[in-house]
């Protein structure tokens, strides 16, 4: 695995400089500590980290607020840091968006471990977003390029086919995407 920049935020310093111990004896960078949940959420969007730890039980914003936050402001992969193995805090986290869970004192071997299980969900999630977004943009072209040959067809009387291929031909012409084109159509046809 990469070495990765890694943010932790624990309000416990003597817990925090022993994550950073291990995180520096894995080869990876502690690129910072907070204290709080807020300093965690500022200190992830002018750091960058490749990953975050966060404690659940945190002064100002707790853990799980923090880690939406990060999540909706800065995506990395965060991993919550508890002293409590219960079930519905886990299924708290994960609702979250934590992508690995730990449990105070961390066990030498279970951070790396941890760290890469994180790395590769966030990867795989990442991917699934995008994929949803693009499919979602080709159905948005796809009803208006449906909506404007039903303009064509129904202006001048011709038939899905050759409203399509006046489409196409319309964008080739001008060098423009099918969608545009066809987006011009209908704004235009709300405007009549």
């Amino acid at each position: 695995m990469e070495n990765m920049r890694i943010l932790i935020a624990e309000d416990d310093s003597t817990v925090a400089h022993a994550l950073q111990d291990e995180i520096e004896s894995l080869g990876h960078a502690a690129v910072g500590i907070a204290r709080t949940g807020a300093e965690a959420v500022r200190l992830s969007r002018e750091l960058r980290p490749d990953a975050i730890i966060m404690d659940i039980k945190m002064p100002e914003l707790d853990g799980l607020a923090a880690t939406r936050q990060v999540l909706e402001q800065a995506p990395t992969p965060i991993i919550v840091l508890t002293g409590h193995l219960d079930p519905e805090l886990i299924e708290d986290a994960s609702t979250a968006g934590a992508m690995a869970y730990l449990a105070k004192p961390v066990a030498p071997g279970e951070l790396e471990a941890a760290l890469q299980v994180a790395r590769r969900r966030f990867m795989e999630t990442q991917e699934l977003r995008s994929e949803v977004a693009s499919l979602q943009e080709a159905l948005r072209v796809r009803k208006v390029v449906e909506r404007a040959k039903g303009i064509i067809m129904r202006r001048l009387n011709l038939s899905e086919a050759e409203a399509f291929r006046r489409l196409q031909k319309h964008a080739r012409d001008q060098n423009r995407k099918l969608g545009d084109i066809a987006q011009g159509i209908v704004d235009a046809d709300q405007m009549m």
